[in-house]
């Protein structure tokens, strides 16, 4: 169960790593209708998020190298993780579903979390 617990962690970190790269270098701008004016307060938003989501990721990782020295933290991993699912399952209520892709995504974020909980109780 450790080794599965470390597995999802990593999946967990690799995720914010990825991520919170690929919006720190793409900013707001990628994300808008082509054509639109600059939006600098939206962009330093976006951007300073994604360095939360990257730097949430190397503490994941730094988790994942000492699970058995981390405790409690690593329920909170869990927390954040289902939190990042209710996130999407927010926005799908307030504005719609992004897709079946997203929709997806949004469960799999649910379950991962849910499953980082329950390994380490199982621990």
């Amino acid at each position: 169960m450790l080794l599965l617990l470390r597995i999802l962690l990593w999946l967990v970190a690799a995720i914010c790593l990825i991520g919170g790269t690929n919006i720190i270098l793409k900013g707001a701008m990628d994300f808008l209708p082509k054509g639109m004016s600059k939006q600098q307060v939206l962009d330093n938003l976006v951007r300073f998020l994604g360095g939360i989501y990257l730097s949430s990721g190397f503490l994941v990782a730094y988790v994942a190298f000492n699970v058995v020295r981390m405790g409690d933290l690593i329920y909170f991993i869990g927390v954040m993780v289902i939190f990042s699912g209710l996130g999407r399952l927010y926005s799908r209520s307030k504005v719609g579903t992004a897709g079946k892709y997203f929709d997806i995504i949004m469960m799999v974020e649910g379950l991962l979390g849910a499953g980082i909980i329950a390994l380490k109780w199982l621990l």
